[in-house]
């Protein structure tokens, strides 16, 4: 699917299709409102809030009531009246040791950590939407340069046609032109079959139907070919600031020393307080008394857990540690992508705006003037061809680099 003379089109036929032309602001805007996978995500927060609300909560306190089914001395079944016998209480479990105060912090620690696993899922897609914007953009500008030489190529086909079956054209001459519209047509297919992909990316990011055409302006692109120095110590804080990942390591380990500290309180006993109303078979008649429960910790101290515990955070440390190693050398790899792409643009960078269109346009009236050979010409428009797409591919290098450099670091530099 491609951009050919404002509308895109299908390699079997043209078929028009909806499509939507829009700048990269835009597409961050619809992508923050339509898309499924941050709307999904969203619910993992509210699932955590409803677990914190939970936590806060105490277990109901428990009623018992002991009604007399049948009294052998008055013959008499369900005797609860005044002469009769009837018995109530209620308890209520006294949580000790800190139990409840643990569990609302893990609870609290854990719905931070579901905002920060959404912004590094929403820090992910933004980078792909991205990279799709922009590689959409530069591989349609490649076909138009592409479609364009076609179309001057299959005109002369057939002008060669025709003057070969009159016979003032050597047939070599027609083979030749031939070869040069397949060749660029399977250069183009390969452009091709990446932006359908891309595309297919897009409509799913922005959730929608619609063919999506990027708007891009020099503006856009020049801001990626300033200079920035390399400083990895700063780009380092931005990063362990700004990357919900790596705050992520860090919650974690908070999490599970918290974990360590609710499963040590799981092992000290509760306490159940209750009282109780007998009304005819205590030690007194209408008796109230006050009741006290405690499990005897002989068997389950929970050790199990708490060395679980204890194990998964001594983990999360190790983690944490290779993490910051695995951060410096991602920054490094991304400056370096991102710098070399540059250096490589601006070298050809003078060249590119000005010389290629004139000479392109001058060489094509020199052969319809007869003024070069055939040989000359289709060498031409193959190197024509090749450094367009090039200078295109380095266009696209250049932002898509700087754009890992951004995700990085979470930081628009640009």
């Amino acid at each position: 699917m491609r951009k050919l003379y404002a509308c895109l089109l299908v390699l079997l036929g043209p078929v028009v299709l909806a499509q939507t032309t829009i700048t990269l602001q835009d597409c961050e805007s619809q992508f923050l409102k339509n898309n499924l996978f941050l709307l999904a995500s969203q619910y993992n927060i509210d699932a955590s809030k409803a677990l914190t609300i939970q936590s806060k909560i105490w277990d109901n306190p428990t009623i018992t009531a002991e009604l007399n089914a049948y009294n052998p001395e008055r013959n008499q079944y369900f005797d609860i009246g005044k002469q009769g016998q009837k018995a109530f209480g209620i308890e209520q479990l006294i949580y000790l040791g800190g139990k409840k105060r643990n569990e609302i912090k893990l609870a609290q620690t854990n719905e931070k950590l579901a905002e920060l696993q959404f912004n590094d899922l929403l820090r992910t897609l933004k980078l792909q939407l991205r990279k799709s914007f922009y590689t959409v953009y530069y591989n349609s500008k490649s076909l138009e340069t592409t479609d364009n030489q076609l179309v001057h190529i299959e005109d002369l086909i057939n002008s060669y046609s025709a003057q070969v079956q009159k016979g003032n054209i050597p047939l070599r001459d027609l083979v030749r032109l031939q070869s040069l519209y397949l060749n660029f047509k399977n250069e183009r297919m390969e452009v091709v079959n990446d932006n359908i992909e891309e595309q297919a990316n897009l409509k799913l990011l922005l959730n929608t139907a619609e063919n999506v055409v990027p708007e891009v302006t020099k503006e856009d692109f020049n801001k990626y070919t300033k200079t920035i120095p390399f400083d990895l110590k700063a780009f380092q804080d931005d990063a362990i600031a700004n990357r919900p990942d790596y705050l992520v390591k860090q919650k974690d380990i908070e999490a599970n020393e918290i974990n360590v500290k609710w499963q040590k309180s799981l092992s000290i006993p509760d306490i159940t307080v209750g009282a109780t109303y007998d009304q005819r078979s205590g030690a007194f008649n209408k008796e109230a008394n006050l009741t006290l429960g405690i499990p005897l910790p002989l068997w389950n101290k929970n050790k199990g857990n708490i060395k679980y515990a204890q194990t998964i955070l001594e983990q999360s440390k190790v983690e944490k540690q290779n993490f910051d190693l695995q951060l410096q050398t991602e920054i490094t790899t991304a400056w370096n992508k991102w710098d070399e792409s540059r250096k490589n643009y601006v070298v050809i960078k003078p060249t590119v705006n000005s010389d290629f269109e004139a000479v392109y346009n001058g060489i094509l009236t020199n052969f319809q003037k007869r003024n070069i050979s055939l040989l000359e010409f289709t060498d031409f428009m193959e190197s024509y061809n090749q450094a367009s797409i090039q200078v295109n591919e380095l266009k696209k290098k250049v932002v898509l680099s700087g754009e890992e450099l951004n995700s990085t670091i979470n930081k628009d530099l640009f």
